[in-house]
């Protein structure tokens, strides 16, 4: 039995100087190579640049070399064996690195630059696992202690991580002709559309008149003071969508819970008031109306996230698995001030979301589908005097405006004039009572324009100003006010009074 036991121990003992005695990832052999390529190949430096930083060197020597050699790139000087060792000694490092014997031994190693973006390759993907093992070992560390809180040490974790994807990301340059062949293929696909839009509607016309939907890629940013409608205005346009169009939409709400988002969505499909639905007061005839309207709902391709305080890179990922696995056509986030860079060091808050909105632009270009992010407006609004004008929001009331207004391809404003007590519209007379106005203030490869909704206050709902209008009261206007036919010459089904229309 004791030798048994003495096997065991002995092979425990092997295993835990196997674990300790591990060398970080590293490929020497091949940064000399790179090192000595750079030197014969004055070009050779253009192809690695964008790929490799000093820190992706494992050995120090290294690093000092590679710092001297874009050094040089960087003033445009020659980059050379004499060069470098020039630069090394003007640093005080080339006693460090070995003299000017191991500058000329690191070109005599190499023939040509032939395979030096491979290799650069291999040394960023060495140093990106180096770096994954010290955040791994970091975070290791920390889970030991007693007094870590879990929750931060996993945003922590999370931060770290994302900062370390986005070092990553990094597209190459095509050539034109594969492009032209997608730009026409769009082309044609938005000619075959009998409704000329090229992206995915909104289902409000005078809207997707002016964009021609919602452009893929495309980050857009909607805008308002709060009690205007932007969570009602977003879930119109998601009910339009995946209700009447079957497009697959994600919410991600970081302000309401699912099941207040979907009682919102019964609200406005429904046309039941708010306060009702949720008390649940409900008359008879609603009750029936609810039954019979709520099966619109049922089986619509709409994905809810209600996730608090979504940082970015969970974000990331939840999008891109709906992506993959549901083939959403468009993400609409509630609202963009709520999310978070957890994990990451900032200087501001205004640092923070200038993170968060590129990263939002990002994921739009990479999963193809435009992200419609809802925002706030700061109170420059309020503080402004009366009037039709005055009330109208612009570009600088975004709240951390420069990053949002920098990265969005669209900015839109909602404003709703009878909110203010604005009643009129000065130049043209209009009565703009429940009339909201989608303010498009920046659009990068359109034209902007103010374009009119109406707005169902008790039903949350935004809506064509053409579809409220009443074809009776159009048909009495036609006859100049002429007398209304009865109910029974439009040959409608008899009329029962004990049921009431939805």
């Amino acid at each position: 039995m004791e030798p048994a036991k003495s096997k065991s121990t002995n092979k425990k003992q092997t295993k835990i100087v196997v674990d300790y005695g591990k060398v970080p990832p590293q490929a020497t052999e091949i940064e000399e190579s790179v090192l000595g390529a750079l030197m014969i190949d004055n070009t050779a430096i253009d192809k690695v640049v964008d790929i490799l930083s000093a820190d992706s060197f494992y050995k120090e020597t290294h690093q000092k070399i590679y710092k001297s050699i874009t050094e040089l790139y960087g003033n445009r000087s020659p980059i050379d064996m004499h060069t470098v060792t020039e630069q090394l000694r003007k640093n005080g490092d080339l006693e460090e690195v070995g003299g000017p014997y191991a500058i000329a031994m690191l070109t005599a190693k190499v023939a040509s630059a032939a395979h030096i973006l491979f290799h650069a390759q291999i040394i960023a993907q060495k140093f990106m696992a180096r770096e994954l093992i010290g955040i791994s070992t970091d975070v290791q560390t920390k889970a030991f202690e007693e007094s870590t809180d879990v929750d931060d040490l996993m945003q922590e974790a999370e931060g770290r991580i994302f900062e370390l994807s986005q070092k990553r990301q990094k597209k190459g340059v095509t050539q034109i002709d594969p492009v032209i062949d997608e730009a026409l293929a769009r082309l044609n696909k938005a000619a075959a559309q009998t409704d000329g839009l090229s992206g995915v509607c909104s289902g409000f016309h005078a809207l997707d008149k002016v964009t021609s939907g919602w452009q893929k890629s495309d980050l857009v940013i909607i805008a308002a003071r709060p009690a205007m409608g932007k969570t009602a205005f977003v879930l119109s346009m998601a009910k339009n969508m995946a209700v009447d169009y079957n497009i697959p939409v994600a919410v991600f709400s970081l302000e309401m819970s699912n099941v207040q988002l979907v009682n919102r969505l019964i609200v406005n499909v429904c046309e039941i008031p708010g306060e009702k639905i949720k008390s649940g007061q409900l008359e008879p005839h609603e009750w029936a109306q609810l039954d019979v309207k709520i099966k619109k709902l049922e089986g619509a391709p709409i994905y809810i996230d209600d996730t608090p305080s979504l940082s970015i890179l969970e974000f990331q990922t939840k999008a891109r698995r709906l992506k993959e696995e549901n083939d959403i056509q468009i993400i609409i986030i509630d609202y963009l001030q709520l999310m978070n860079a957890s994990g990451m060091k900032f200087q501001s808050r205004e640092q923070e979301v200038s993170t968060i909105s590129r990263s939002l632009k990002g994921l739009a270009k990479e999963l193809d589908i435009p992200i419609i992010a809802l925002s706030q407006l700061n109170r420059n609004v309020e503080n402004r005097g009366q009037g039709s004008e005055g009330k109208k929001p612009q570009l600088s009331d975004l709240r951390e405006s420069g990053a949002i207004e920098q990265d969005a391809d669209m900015v839109c404003f909602i404003h709703r004039p009878d909110y203010y007590k604005i009643y009129e519209d000065p130049n043209t007379q209009k009565d703009l009572r429940g009339i909201a106005q989608i303010i498009i203030a920046k659009h990068r490869n359109g034209a902007t324009a103010d374009i009119d909704l109406v707005f169902k206050h008790e039903y949350a709902r935004f809506m064509n100003e053409e579809d409220t209008v009443d074809p009776f009261a159009t048909l009495g206007s036609k006859l100049n006010n002429a007398p209304l036919p009865s109910y029974s010459s439009y040959n409608l089904p008899p009329h029962n009074n004990e049921d009431t229309p939805f």
